[in-house]
């Protein structure tokens, strides 16, 4: 049987409509590949909770859950686990975002955000999040 692996993400939006995309670091699975911001969600733990915890942990900065709107998922067979990921937009949070871990950040326009190499699981997200915005 496959193993699910549950992970939690996010669509940081500023004012001016673009989208935060993270630069996955050397040294981890499809390094150099740019994700929407996140992580894995621990036992006991609900998919807001671990995204507060991430942003605090990799980009330093703070939300609470009412302002972690649901957007849609992504379901996503890989070749060792299969992936639940529900992508969530927020536009509102304190502190700027930095990069913690060694990642590289960028702010990125809508239609922009098929020239960033994404991993298999995050390229369907792209026009649904475009089309909502």
């Amino acid at each position: 049987m496959t193993r699910l692996v549950l992970v939690a993400a996010v669509a940081l939006i500023d004012a001016d409509g673009r989208v935060l995309l993270a630069q996955r670091p050397e040294g981890k699975a499809m390094s150099g590949l740019w994700e929407f911001p996140g992580g894995k969600v621990e036992p006991d733990e609900t998919p807001e909770a671990a995204l507060i915890r991430e942003l605090r942990e990799e980009l330093g900065i703070d939300t609470v859950a009412s302002c972690l709107g649901p957007l849609t998922f992504a379901s996503h067979a890989y070749a060792d686990f299969h992936l639940l990921m529900p992508l969530f937009a927020c536009r509102k949070w304190q502190g700027q975002p930095r990069p913690r871990e060694g990642q590289r950040l960028a702010w990125v326009r809508p239609q922009a955000l098929r020239d960033y190499p994404m991993p298999p699981a995050d390229v369907p997200l792209i026009p649904i999040l475009r089309d909502w915005l």
